[in-house]
C-alpha cells in the first residue's frame, strides 16, 4: 500500500506521514524544498519525539520524497491507494495541478483500484477546496470517471506540532494528543483501517468544535501574547490576565457551538480545559508569530474569529472576548509575516473600517465593525 503525503514539514511527517506510516503504508512524501527530499531520500526514516507529560519516541522508516512538481510525484499518484496533504490551504492550488495529472494517468491505463484524497488542513472542508481545484483542470472524461473511482473524504484534524530544534533536522517534536476525523460519507471503495483516523457521520460539528475551540483560542493567546511582548504561546498563556481571556473567548465560542449542534455543554467545556492544558505544555515552546502568522486569513469570514464570533451573536450570546481576538489579530505586528504587513499597510491607506471589512466580509453597516474597531484600541492595554 503506497501512502502519499504532501507537505513534507512538521505537521507532514509528526502526525499525518507518521500515522500512515505506522498503519503499514510506503509513505511517499512530496514537497519543494529540495534539501529537505535530499535528506528524506537519504535517511529513509527520522523519529517522532512524543514530548508531554508522557515521553516516548516513534520510529518511521521506510519512506522516501520526490518533488510535489515533477513527474515522479505524478507518477506515484497513478501507484497510491491513499493521497493526503498537510500543506496550508493557500498552497493546496499548487497541489492541485499534479494530482490532476496523476488522475488523468490513472484513468488512461485503465487503474480501477479506490484512491482517497483528504486534505488535512486547519479549515473549514479542505478537501471539498482541493476537489474543486482538480477537477477544474481535468478533462470531462477523467471527471466522470472520477465520481466512482476517486473519494474526497473532508477532515478535521487536530495536533500541536511546533518548530522544535532537534538533534537531527527530520525528527519532529509533538505533543501526544491528536484526531483526525474523516467523513464517511465521501469515500470510495472500501474505507481503509487506519489506527488513529476516525470516520464519522456528522464531520460539520467535528470540524467547527476543533477550529473554533483550540484554534479561536491558539490565536487570541498568540495576538495578545505578542502585544504582551511575550514569545512563546506557553508564556502568553502563564499570565493570569491572558489566561482569562483565552479561556473565556473559547466559552463564548463554546457557548454557539453548544447551541449550533447540540454537543453535551458539561462535555465540551471539559474539552475546553483539556485544550488550555495543551497550551500550558512546557516541553512545546510554540511561537506566538508561528501561531498568529497570516492573520488576515484567520480574520476571514469562515474561519476562527469571525464565524464563531457571529454565531455567537446569532445566538444571542455575549462576544466580547472574541472581538479582543480580532482586535489582537488586526495588531499582529511581525515584519516577516507578510499579512501583517499588508494589514498594517492598509490600515494606513485605506482606513480600519475597509480594511476589516475587506478582510471579514462584513457589512460595511454592520455594528459589529464598530466592535471590532473598539477592541482594536482595547487589545492596547495588553501592551507593557
Amino acid at each position: 500500500m503506497k501512502a502519499i503525503q504532501f507537505g513534507a514539514g512538521n505537521i507532514g511527517r509528526g502526525f499525518i506521514g507518521a500515522v500512515l506510516a505506522e498503519a503499514g503504508y510506503e509513505v511517499i512524501f512530496a514537497d519543494v524544498v529540495e534539501d529537505l527530499l535530499k535528506q528524506l531520500n537519504e535517511r529513509k526514516a527520522y523519529t517522532v519525539h512524543v514530548t508531554d507529560s508522557n515521553q516516548y519516541d516513534i520510529d518511521i522508516k521506510g519512506i522516501s520524497a520526490v518533488n510535489s512538481g515533477s513527474d515522479e510525484a505524478v507518477q506515484a499518484v497513478t501507484e497510491a491507494s491513499i493521497i493526503t496533504t498537510a500543506v496550508g490551504l493557500r498552497i493546496l492550488k499548487f497541489v492541485a495541478p499534479t494530482i490532476a495529472k496523476g488522475l488523468e494517468a490513472r484513468r488512461a491505463k485503465g487503474i480501477e483500484t479506490p484512491l482517497n484524497i483528504i486534505a488535512c488542513e486547519n479549515g473549514i472542508r479542505a478537501t471539498s477546496q482541493l476537489k474543486e481545484l482538480v477537477f477544474s483542470q481535468i478533462d470531462a472524461d477523467t471527471a466522470e470517471w472520477a465520481k466512482t473511482h476517486v473519494g474526497f473524504p473532508d477532515a478535521a484534524v487536530d495536533r500541536i506540532v511546533p518548530p522544535v530544534r532537534c538533534e537531527i533536522p527530520l525528527d519532529v517534536a509533538v505533543e501526544e494528543y491528536y484526531e483526525w476525523d474523516v467523513e464517511k460519507s465521501s469515500f470510495v471503495g472500501e474505507i481503509p483501517a487506519i489506527k488513529g483516523m476516525t470516520v464519522v457521520d456528522n464531520l460539520e460539528a467535528y470540524l467547527e468544535r476543533k477550529l473554533f475551540t483550540l484554534n479561536t483560542g491558539h490565536a487570541t493567546a498568540a495576538y495578545l501574547g505578542k502585544i504582551r511582548g511575550y514569545q512563546t504561546i506557553n508564556e502568553s498563556i502563564a499570565d493570569p490576565e491572558i489566561y482569562a481571556v483565552v479561556k473565556a473567548a473559547m466559552q463564548q465560542s463554546g457557548e454557539g457551538l453548544v447551541r449550533k449542534f447540540g454537543f453535551d455543554h458539561d462535555a465540551h467545556f471539559a474539552y475546553i480545559e483539556k485544550i488550555l492544558k495543551r497550551f500550558q505544555n512546557p516541553y512545546l515552546q510554540d511561537e506566538c508569530n508561528r501561531v498568529g502568522r497570516e492573520p488576515g486569513r484567520k480574520l476571514a469570514p469562515n474561519d476562527r474569529i469571525i464565524l464563531p464570533m457571529l454565531t455567537a451573536k446569532g445566538f444571542g450570546l455575549p462576544y466580547d472576548k472574541l472581538l479582543l481576538a480580532a482586535g489582537g489579530a488586526l495588531r499582529f505586528d511581525n515584519p516577516d509575516d507578510p499579512q501583517s504587513v499588508e494589514i498594517a499597510q492598509a490600515i494606513s491607506a485605506e482606513g480600519l473600517d475597509a480594511t476589516i471589512v475587506r478582510l471579514t466580509g462584513l457589512e460595511p453597516s454592520d455594528p459589529v465593525v464598530g466592535e471590532i474597531k473598539e477592541a482594536y484600541d482595547k487589545v492596547l492595554a495588553f501592551a507593557k
